[in-house]
Order: structure tokens, then sequence, then C-alpha cells
């Protein structure tokens, strides 16, 4: 096994990823907003909160796996905070590099002592010690190949089993590995105040690694540096966000001065997107059903220097008691969905959803498909989307709205979007993790027919 590279670590890195993990864990908390809150109230040097991130995220993304490797060495029943610091010590042992072995036992032992009594400190210096002489048992030893490549990439079997009936062995295991990849950074250059390449110039003389995307024009990539802390995204000059999540705008073609629906818009990447592309002129309706949600488009859409975004705190669900029918030229459903495509940046979402869960999605998917077809204008388009890789909730939804709707009708994507090769069909997109070494992402094209 080829470890990871990993910085030299000051102060008490490990324990703010321990009380993290034991969050999530216990509290079902979101690790994105544990790792910032935690920066903050442990106040991590900068230089080691990329450790910090690691060490959170690789644990969760190995869960699994770490488990399959501990059990063999854990005799008896241990407190879940002992667990979560075995599993964090392990990690580091099996996948870092730069700190000797030796140096993440004795952290670990120390921990274990404030946090709990010699017997503890006693039991993980034990089982940690037997590891390094031992070495971890192979996954070879699962017969079973479904088994064997949800312990290998720590998924969950029924989500393994269920990729695999919808894509393929081969598909799946290559999606699952990339699931497990640190994600890029990339950026998406505001067109209303800059080009790409003066951002890129910008940038790179602040001393910032970027590189253009050869997909989406506006995107670039990011290889070192916090984004939010540079002049470009102070400035409005970029917005954070993902790659595949920038080809909603693209697919649903809106231009100035149009009425423009993003039904479900929080926090405002595409919505914010849709208005570039408006050139800040027209009518662009930014609804949600969550009002702390609004505040985040409205804050976006300031500092990037949209004026004209309207903001709505409504279900879009209900969004035909608010307005006539056939008012709007372009609507963007971006649907509530499981989120299997982000499990990259969002590890802990393999161990919390259930398959049972999908049956109260489509509902909801469907709800707000048929509340955009009211308001929709004939030869208008509308644009699905989700941020998953379930078939059932993409084209599966996507082919029950067609079926329900004989004058909604798939339609060509624009050029820039077919230079990608997933299109399984005219006007439908299914991005896989491993495609843009992106987040999974799903997007239907469809226009009303007169």
């Amino acid at each position: 096994m080829t470890k990871k590279s990993e910085k030299i670590w000051t102060g008490n890195v490990r324990d703010a990823a321990l009380t993290i993990l034991m969050a999530v864990e216990k509290q079902q908390a979101y690790s994105n907003l544990l790792l910032h809150q935690t920066i903050e109230k442990y106040t991590i040097d900068p230089k080691d909160r990329a450790l910090l991130t690691e060490l959170t995220y690789g644990t969760l993304q190995y869960k699994m796996t770490l488990d399959y490797y501990l059990q063999p060495f854990i005799k008896g029943k241990l407190d879940d905070w002992v667990k979560q610091l075995l599993r964090l010590s392990l990690y580091q042992i099996h996948y870092l590099s730069r700190i000797p072995d030796h140096a993440a036992v004795n952290e670990a032992v120390e921990i274990a002592k404030r946090r709990g009594h010699k017997g503890i400190a006693s039991a993980v210096n034990g089982i940690l010690r037997s590891i390094l002489r031992e070495g971890v048992r192979s996954t070879e030893e699962i017969k079973d190949k479904e088994e064997r490549l949800s312990i290998e990439t720590s998924h969950p079997l029924w989500m393994v089993k269920r990729f695999i009936s919808q894509y393929g062995f081969e598909t799946t295991e290559k999606m699952l590995k990339e699931n497990n990849e640190p994600p890029v950074t990339t950026l998406r250059v505001n067109l209303f105040k800059r080009t790409v390449d003066q951002v890129l110039h910008l940038m790179t003389q602040e001393g910032h690694v970027v590189a253009k995307s050869e997909i989406i024009p506006e995107c670039i990539y990011l290889f070192n540096g916090q984004a939010a802390r540079t002049t470009a995204y102070q400035e409005g000059f970029v917005t954070i966000q993902d790659e595949s999540s920038m080809i909603p705008a693209y697919v649903l073609q809106p231009e100035p001065g149009m009425a423009v629906l993003d039904m479900c818009s929080a926090p405002g990447g595409k919505t914010t997107h849709i208005a570039e592309k408006m050139k800040n002129t027209g009518k662009l309706v930014a609804m949600d059903i969550h009002q702390h949600k609004l505040k985040l488009v409205e804050e976006n859409a300031e500092r990037l220097g949209f004026s004209f975004i309207e903001t709505v705190e409504m279900d879009g669900r209900k969004a035909s008691e608010n307005y006539p029918e056939q008012s709007f030229d372009r609507i963007l459903v971006d649907a509530p969905c499981s989120g299997l495509g982000v499990m990259k940046r969002k590890p802990d979402i393999k161990y919390t959803k259930k398959e049972k869960d999908f049956a109260s999605l489509k509902p909801i998917q469907m709800n707000l498909l048929e509340e955009a077809y009211k308001l929709l204008k004939p030869d208008g388009l509308m644009v699905y989307s989700t941020c998953t890789v379930d078939l059932e909730e993409n084209e599966g939804t996507t082919q029950l709205f067609l079926n329900a709707h004989p004058d909604m009708e798939l339609q060509q994507f624009p050029d820039v979007i077919k230079r990608i090769k997933n299109q399984k069909k005219e006007g439908t997109l299914q991005i896989f993790p491993q495609d843009l070494r992106s987040d999974g992402f799903y997007v239907a094209l469809f226009q009303k027919k007169k």
C-alpha cells in the first residue's frame, strides 16, 4: 500500500479530528460544517488545517475498511470514542506517511490518557502495537466480490449492489474508488466582471497554481491555498462551485431579458451562474423553502454584483399559487435527492443514507416537476438536475415525467456539453465522479411543445 503524503503537525490536530468524528457518529452532524467550526474552536494553525481535513475525511471515507482491519485485534467491548480513536490512528498508520508510526501510537496513547484512564491507554497501545507487528489482514480473504468491494472502498453493501445492478461492476468500482479521492477545488469565473485569462493571471500573481478546465470554459482548477481567501473570490471575480454543477446553467440556455425561475436555488451557485448568462437583465426568481438558505443566495449575488435576483421563500411544490401559469421562459428544477453523487465531499452520506429513503424522494421530485410544467411557457426550456448517481432518481423520474406529459420532449444539449461523453440518449446526461473528477451529477433538458 502506497501511503499518501502528510504534513508535519503541531498542536492538537488529532484531538480535534477525534471530536469531529464523534459528533458525526453520535449526532449525524455534517463533517464539512464541523470542520470549519472545529478549526475556529481549536485555533488550528493554518498549515495544519490540511492535515485536520485529511484525518477527518480519510477516517470517515475508510471507516468500514478500518473496522475490518481492526476487528481481529479487538477483544471485548470498547467505548465509541475509543473505537474512533483507533480508526483515526490506524488511518494515519496505514494510509499516511512522514510521521513515524510510533509517533502516531504515542499520540493515540496520550489522547486516551486525557480522555479516559490508564487502562484504556494501555489497551489502545496494545492494539496499535500489535497491528504494527503483525500488519493488517488482506481483503482477499473476502470471497464474495461485491462484499469485498464494499469493504475495500467502505461503501455499504446495499449501495454497492444497487449501483452494480444499475451500471455494472466495472463502472461501480471506478466510482466507489474515486469517491475516496480528495476533491479538486473548482472555481467558476464570473464573466460579468472578469475574463478567465484575467482571473488566471491575478491568481498566478498571488502564488496560486491554477489551470483551465477542458470542459466548462469558465471553470478553473485551484491546486493550492484557500479559495475564499483569494483576491479573486473577495472581489467577486469567482465563486466556489463544483464543475459538474456548472452544467445545468449551460443546458438551460438563459438569455438576457428572459423570465427565469430557479425553483430550489440555495445556496445560489447555479442561480448566480444563470444571472451571469442573463447579464443582470430580465427577471430571475430564486426560490427556496428555507429563509436562512436564501440569505446565502443574497450574499452570493451581492458579492458577485447581481442586483436583479428576486429571492422568494416558498415550497416549490406550491409555486403555481404565487405565479400565473406559463409565466417563465426557463425553469431549473435542481431537486432534493439522495446526494449519492457528493460522497467525495461528504463521506458521512455513505453511512447515513438508507435504501428506504428513495421512496420518499420520488414524490417530491415529481411534484416539483409538475409545478414547473404549469409555470413553463410553450416552447420554454426546463432542466431537471440532481447531485446523485442513482438511476431510479434520475432516468426513472425523467421517464415518469415524460410519460405524464406527451407535450414535453427531451432536447439536444448545447455544443459545450456534448464534449462530455456520457449521454445515454439525447437530452440526458449522467456524470459519474470519475468522469470529471467532480461530483456525480445528472441533467435532463425538456422543451414544452406548443
